[in-house]
């Protein structure tokens, strides 16, 4: 802890330096460094900040000012979102020998992509101390707000008014509920002028209700074929156990339940990771830490040499330990009302996927959700190609990506963006159909 604090302080006190990008030695092209990236303050006082890269759309569908900005927030808790940048999603990859390629399936093809190293603490955001790094989805949202507001002011003509999308996976299924529903709060006390303009959240492969997505392991692994009768009851007595904790309200205990639960699926099935259950060896994201722990990279991204890049931070994960068993849920129920959400899962994940999902999606407490579990799940094709399976009512579509696992942009790079992008854009498969139409003009004509 000490040399965490160590670090920190060294480093603040350059924080206010612009390092010299030396062009001869730079990793980057001009085309591959990002167009904007830095820090952006959430503590006058402290300095403590949110790291950032962000990248313009490529290929722009309107002025940049009515453009759809996208937010990327990593999961974790803890885990740094320049892993979605340069494993993922971001317009460029970091691949075997360490060099960036061009990602074809890029989430900024059209799009604004704003990538935030959220909590502070994580990945090159930085807290002046561990007691500000916070410790619930109140003070995750609080900071993100404040980045998030602040980036847009970094140039009012070209982001002020651009619709804003929160996107995220995996822990992110509680940060992206989160902010949402802090925007729509801060929002109605705002003036028009000082307002963020929230058009929906998108979580892949999320936690978010975990109370109940934690008793689905035993019963989906069994109807996989990944364990017997008698693994599923002990799993299940596992789950149990883990349910009656946060019963009792006794988070860390709980968040340790849960963890027993994995670890035991994970010894009962053998397989190289939980998060794909097709993959011989886990995902490759060390790359990425290889690639960031390069002084030459991290001199082009603005961040100071003597940064350590982790892909998750302990800290944070300890600081928010006793906030992983706790719900979301009314969040999301809330921003149903008040936008749209996508849910969207890769079909081999087994930790946070398809069936852990639907589990809390029959458990929400929204006016449409009847009518969502009654539409009809189309096959969603790509090209001519399967890629998934959707179901949509009103303001909530779920997607179901084949040939992923946790990593839905990693794996199905092209489906991905063909996915967020006509589900903004409401084209295709994505569309509102007629009769939702109808339905919500003659809901709001009575």
């Amino acid at each position: 802890m000490k040399k965490f604090i160590r670090s920190l302080s060294i480093f603040l006190l350059l924080f206010n330096s612009t390092p010299t990008i030396s062009s001869s030695s730079t990793p980057f092209t001009p085309e591959s460094l990002p167009t904007k990236f830095g820090h952006l303050v959430v503590n006058s006082t402290s300095k403590s900040s949110i790291y950032y890269t962000y990248y313009e759309a490529q290929q722009p569908i309107s002025t940049l000012a009515k453009t759809p900005l996208l937010v990327w927030l990593q999961g974790g808790p803890g885990c740094s979102s320049m892993v979605g940048n340069f494993y993922e999603l971001g317009p460029w990859r970091v691949n075997h020998k360490i060099e960036l390629e061009r990602n074809k399936g890029a989430w900024n093809r059209i799009f604004g992509l704003l990538f935030l190293d959220n909590p502070i603490g994580t990945g090159f955001s930085i807290a002046a101390t561990p007691e500000e790094i916070p410790r619930d989805q109140h003070g995750v949202a609080k900071h993100l707000f404040i980045a998030i507001k602040s980036f847009l002011a970094l140039d009012k003509a070209v982001f002020g008014n651009r619709p804003v999308y929160i996107t995220g996976e995996s822990y992110a299924g509680k940060y992206a509920p989160a902010i949402g529903y802090y925007i729509v709060r801060r929002n109605s006390e705002l003036p028009e002028t000082e307002r963020v303009n929230l058009g929906g959240i998108a979580i892949g492969n999320g936690l978010t209700d975990p109370i109940t997505q934690v008793t689905t392991h035993g019963l989906n692994a069994y109807f996989s074929g990944l364990v017997n009768e008698k693994q599923r009851w002990q799993l299940e007595e596992a789950q149990r156990a883990a349910v009656k904790l946060v019963m009792e309200r006794k988070w860390s205990e709980a968040t340790d339940a849960r963890s027993e639960v994995l670890n035991l699926l994970q010894e009962m099935t053998g397989l190289a990771t939980l998060y794909d259950i097709r993959r011989k060896i886990p995902y490759e994201s060390y790359l990425v830490e290889r690639f960031l722990s390069s002084s030459e990279v991290k001199e082009a991204l603005g961040v100071n040499k003597s940064m350590v890049w982790e892909d998750c931070s302990n800290i944070v994960g300890e600081i928010l330990h006793e906030d992983v068993m706790k719900s979301v849920k009314y969040m999301v129920e809330m921003l149903l009302q008040k936008t749209k959400v996508l849910l969207y899962q890769g079909q081999c994940d087994l930790r946070d996927g398809v069936v852990s999902v639907e589990a809390w999606l029959k458990k929400l407490k929204w006016d449409g959700v009847r009518k969502f579990e009654d539409a009809e799940r189309k096959v969603w094709k790509v090209e001519e190609e399967v890629a998934g399976y959707v179901q949509k009512w009103g303001s909530l579509t779920h997607a179901v990506v084949l040939g992923a696992g946790h990593f839905v942009p990693t794996d199905q790079a092209v489906h991905s963006q063909v996915m967020i992008e006509d589900w903004i854009l409401e084209k295709g498969i994505f569309a509102r159909d007629e009769i939702e139409i109808v339905s919500r003009r003659q809901k709001n004509f009575l």
